[in-house]
């Protein structure tokens, strides 16, 4: 299967071809998720397994990377992990490079979760985007905006919302709204069919910032299953 066929039929995304591409392409009518399709060689699995048994999140720097003894495949990998770190670095990000056993769960969440899992939005107080990819284990995942509802605009939720603040719904109450992160997170229509990341893809997504010309991309991270492998992620 070429890469460009598992992608999804999304008039939110726009596909790229190369790496200039999607640094330079704008976020416009509507497309908030640019995508530079790329099925990649080398053994990503024989990276994680090379890191050994862990849990939560490790973090990887070019020490760790170069330390691991790799078969040839599994060389071809580490140069590509490298190198997509270079690209980020190059372009002045501070992208980080992350072994995901499981992330941390909002288990005191009474009304609404904020933890990575649920779909959420980015946000930043000037123009960004988020850049994503997934090179190993089950990848993110994105909703069509039209096919989700702001939690806080549920009338369940907010009310319970207003009770947990013990106040008006007035500034103050969006002010807690905000600050508390709930405002980001979304839920799914009835109807709704999340859409894969896919494996290899180098991604840059919209997130809510002053003025932002699109809505941002609404995504999360899988649902962590027993015996899933754990996640090989590029993030920044």
């Amino acid at each position: 299967m070429s890469p460009l066929a598992a992608l999804p039929d999304n008039p939110h995304v726009k596909v790229v071809r190369n790496f200039a591409e999607l640094v330079a392409t704008p976020f416009a009518g509507g497309v908030n998720a640019l995508c530079w399709p790329r099925p990649l060689a080398g053994d990503f699995g024989e990276i994680v397994a090379g890191l050994g048994a862990g849990e939560g999140i490790m973090s990887l720097d070019e020490g760790r990377l170069n330390a691991l003894v790799l078969s040839a495949a599994g060389r071809v990998a580490r140069d590509i992990l490298l190198a997509d770190l270079r690209l980020l670095r190059d372009q002045g990000l501070a992208p980080e490079l992350n072994c995901i056993h499981i992330y941390p769960r909002d288990e005191d969440a009474a009304v609404v979760p904020v933890d990575v899992y649920s779909f959420h939005a980015d946000r930043a107080p000037v123009e960004t985007s988020t850049w994503l990819c997934t090179y190993h284990g089950p990848a993110s995942e994105g909703l069509r905006n039209e096919e989700t509802q702001r939690r806080i605009d549920v009338p369940a939720t907010r009310a319970a919302l207003l009770a947990e603040y013990g106040g008006a719904d007035d500034d103050g109450f969006r002010e807690f709204l905000r600050d508390s992160c709930y405002d980001l997170h979304y839920a799914p229509a009835p109807n709704a069919r999340p859409w894969s990341f896919g494996l290899g893809h180098l991604w840059r997504i919209a997130v809510a910032w002053p003025g932002s010309p699109v809505p941002p991309c609404i995504h999360r991270a899988p649902a962590t299953l027993p015996g899933d492998p754990p996640r090989l992620l590029l993030i920044s």
